[in-house]
Protein backbone atom coordinates (compact mmCIF):
# COMPACT_ATOMS: atom_id res chain seq x y z
CA UNK A 1 0.00 0.00 0.00
CA UNK A 2 1.30 3.47 -0.78
CA UNK A 3 1.11 6.66 1.27
CA UNK A 4 -1.94 8.10 -0.51
CA UNK A 5 -3.88 4.83 -0.39
CA UNK A 6 -3.33 4.63 3.36
CA UNK A 7 -4.48 8.24 3.79
CA UNK A 8 -7.56 7.57 1.66
CA UNK A 9 -8.34 4.42 3.64
CA UNK A 10 -8.00 6.09 7.05
CA UNK A 11 -9.36 9.58 6.29
CA UNK A 12 -13.07 8.72 6.77
CA UNK A 13 -12.27 6.86 9.98
CA UNK A 14 -10.26 9.76 11.38
CA UNK A 15 -13.00 12.21 10.45
CA UNK A 16 -15.65 10.06 12.10
CA UNK A 17 -13.58 9.72 15.29
CA UNK A 18 -12.93 13.48 15.39
CA UNK A 19 -16.66 14.12 15.18
CA UNK A 20 -17.71 11.30 17.51
CA UNK A 21 -15.05 10.17 19.98
CA UNK A 22 -17.27 7.36 21.25
CA UNK A 23 -17.19 5.74 17.79
CA UNK A 24 -13.46 5.18 18.22
CA UNK A 25 -13.87 3.07 21.36
CA UNK A 26 -14.00 -0.59 20.41
CA UNK A 27 -13.97 -3.54 22.78
CA UNK A 28 -11.73 -6.36 21.58
CA UNK A 29 -12.38 -9.80 23.00
CA UNK A 30 -10.51 -13.02 23.53
CA UNK A 31 -12.05 -16.28 24.65
CA UNK A 32 -10.77 -19.63 25.76
CA UNK A 33 -12.05 -22.85 27.27
CA UNK A 34 -10.40 -24.98 29.91
CA UNK A 35 -9.23 -28.35 28.67
CA UNK A 36 -7.60 -31.46 30.08
CA UNK A 37 -3.84 -31.65 30.68
CA UNK A 38 -3.59 -28.16 32.20
CA UNK A 39 -4.32 -26.42 28.88
CA UNK A 40 -6.63 -23.68 27.66
CA UNK A 41 -8.01 -23.61 24.13
CA UNK A 42 -7.85 -20.02 22.88
CA UNK A 43 -10.04 -18.97 19.98
CA UNK A 44 -8.36 -16.88 17.28
CA UNK A 45 -9.71 -15.51 14.02
CA UNK A 46 -8.05 -18.35 12.10
CA UNK A 47 -7.68 -21.35 14.39
CA UNK A 48 -7.87 -22.73 17.88
CA UNK A 49 -4.62 -22.40 19.80
CA UNK A 50 -3.90 -24.69 22.71
CA UNK A 51 -1.97 -22.90 25.45
CA UNK A 52 -0.25 -24.76 28.23
CA UNK A 53 2.51 -24.69 30.76
CA UNK A 54 6.00 -23.65 29.66
CA UNK A 55 8.54 -26.47 29.98
CA UNK A 56 10.24 -24.48 32.77
CA UNK A 57 7.05 -24.98 34.82
CA UNK A 58 6.43 -28.62 33.93
CA UNK A 59 4.87 -28.30 30.48
CA UNK A 60 5.69 -30.63 27.62
CA UNK A 61 6.34 -27.87 25.10
CA UNK A 62 3.59 -29.21 22.81
CA UNK A 63 1.10 -26.48 23.75
CA UNK A 64 2.08 -22.85 23.20
CA UNK A 65 3.18 -20.77 26.17
CA UNK A 66 1.11 -17.68 26.95
CA UNK A 67 4.34 -15.75 27.61
CA UNK A 68 5.44 -16.54 24.06
CA UNK A 69 1.99 -15.46 22.84
CA UNK A 70 2.40 -12.12 24.63
CA UNK A 71 5.73 -11.53 22.89
CA UNK A 72 4.21 -12.64 19.57
CA UNK A 73 1.39 -10.13 20.03
CA UNK A 74 3.97 -7.42 20.66
CA UNK A 75 5.90 -8.39 17.52
CA UNK A 76 2.72 -8.49 15.44
CA UNK A 77 1.46 -5.12 16.64
CA UNK A 78 4.86 -3.44 16.37
CA UNK A 79 5.37 -4.82 12.86
CA UNK A 80 1.97 -3.71 11.60
CA UNK A 81 2.39 -0.33 13.27
CA UNK A 82 5.87 0.18 11.82
CA UNK A 83 4.62 -0.69 8.34
CA UNK A 84 1.75 1.78 8.67
CA UNK A 85 3.95 4.55 10.07
CA UNK A 86 6.58 4.01 7.37
CA UNK A 87 3.87 4.18 4.72
CA UNK A 88 2.38 7.34 6.22
CA UNK A 89 5.81 8.99 6.34
CA UNK A 90 6.74 7.86 2.84
CA UNK A 91 9.64 5.73 4.10
CA UNK A 92 10.33 2.73 1.92
CA UNK A 93 10.92 -0.48 3.86
CA UNK A 94 12.27 -3.10 1.50
CA UNK A 95 12.00 -5.73 4.21
CA UNK A 96 12.89 -6.42 7.76
CA UNK A 97 12.16 -8.39 10.86
CA UNK A 98 10.90 -7.72 14.35
CA UNK A 99 11.84 -9.77 17.38
CA UNK A 100 10.95 -9.65 21.04
CA UNK A 101 12.45 -11.49 23.93
CA UNK A 102 11.63 -11.33 27.59
CA UNK A 103 13.21 -12.50 30.80
CA UNK A 104 11.18 -14.58 33.25
CA UNK A 105 12.19 -15.97 36.64
CA UNK A 106 9.97 -19.02 36.96
CA UNK A 107 10.56 -19.18 40.72
CA UNK A 108 7.87 -16.49 40.96
CA UNK A 109 5.10 -18.26 39.07
CA UNK A 110 5.92 -21.59 40.74
CA UNK A 111 5.76 -20.00 44.20
CA UNK A 112 9.33 -21.00 44.99
CA UNK A 113 10.38 -17.50 46.03
CA UNK A 114 8.26 -14.53 47.06
CA UNK A 115 11.19 -12.31 46.06
CA UNK A 116 10.98 -13.46 42.43
CA UNK A 117 8.53 -11.47 40.35
CA UNK A 118 5.70 -13.22 38.54
CA UNK A 119 5.88 -12.05 34.96
CA UNK A 120 8.49 -10.57 32.69
CA UNK A 121 11.21 -8.53 34.38
CA UNK A 122 12.42 -7.08 31.08
CA UNK A 123 11.31 -7.19 27.46
CA UNK A 124 13.51 -6.28 24.52
CA UNK A 125 11.93 -5.33 21.18
CA UNK A 126 14.19 -5.18 18.14
CA UNK A 127 13.63 -3.99 14.58
CA UNK A 128 16.00 -4.89 11.77
CA UNK A 129 14.96 -3.04 8.62
CA UNK A 130 16.21 -2.87 5.07
CA UNK A 131 15.80 0.76 4.07
CA UNK A 132 17.68 3.74 2.70
CA UNK A 133 15.94 6.09 5.15
CA UNK A 134 18.06 8.73 6.87
CA UNK A 135 18.98 8.55 10.55
CA UNK A 136 16.45 11.31 11.23
CA UNK A 137 13.70 9.39 9.44
CA UNK A 138 14.57 6.20 11.32
CA UNK A 139 14.39 8.03 14.64
CA UNK A 140 10.95 9.36 13.73
CA UNK A 141 9.87 5.89 12.53
CA UNK A 142 10.89 4.33 15.84
CA UNK A 143 9.30 7.09 17.95
CA UNK A 144 5.98 6.91 16.12
CA UNK A 145 5.96 3.12 16.10
CA UNK A 146 6.37 3.15 19.88
CA UNK A 147 3.75 5.87 20.24
CA UNK A 148 1.07 4.13 18.17
CA UNK A 149 1.71 0.43 18.91
CA UNK A 150 -1.23 -0.69 21.04
CA UNK A 151 0.48 -3.70 22.62
CA UNK A 152 3.69 -1.78 23.37
CA UNK A 153 1.78 1.07 24.98
CA UNK A 154 -0.37 -1.36 26.97
CA UNK A 155 2.72 -3.09 28.35
CA UNK A 156 4.42 0.22 29.03
CA UNK A 157 1.50 1.85 30.87
CA UNK A 158 -0.13 -1.21 32.50
CA UNK A 159 -3.86 -0.40 32.55
CA UNK A 160 -6.06 -1.69 35.37
CA UNK A 161 -7.31 -5.23 34.84
CA UNK A 162 -10.61 -6.26 36.41
CA UNK A 163 -10.93 -9.94 37.28
CA UNK A 164 -14.09 -11.83 38.16
CA UNK A 165 -14.73 -15.48 39.01
CA UNK A 166 -18.22 -16.78 38.28
CA UNK A 167 -19.92 -20.14 38.57
CA UNK A 168 -21.11 -21.45 35.19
Amino acid sequence: MDQQSLRDLQAPLKERYRNDASAAVVTLRARGTLDDDLTCNVETARALVQAGLHPATGGTGVAVCSGDMLLQALVACAGVTMNAVATALGIELRGGSISAEGDLDFRGTLGVSRDAAVGFSRIRLRFDVDTSASAEQLTKLRELTERYCVVYQTLKTSPPVDVSLNIA
